[in-house]
């Protein structure tokens, strides 16, 4: 619209980023929990597999209604 103005989004100078903290090395647990978030990703994509048309058809008919 002519009468009204945008706003435009301000920019920061490399100044006044602050710095962040190094992220913590991963200890033993996460990679245990890495380990059993593959595994269930693999068993997801095994029934995925198998499963495929079903899959599709059940998600197409549900995203038409």
């Amino acid at each position: 619209m002519p009468g009204q103005e945008q706003q435009r989004p301000t920019r920061r100078d490399s100044s006044e980023v602050e710095e962040l903290d190094e992220a913590p090395l991963p200890t033993s647990s996460s990679s245990t929990s890495e380990d059993d978030v593959d595994a269930l990703l693999d068993e997801i994509d095994d029934v995925l597999e198998s499963n495929a048309e079903q899959f599709v058809r059940q998600y197409t008919q549900k995203g038409g209604q």
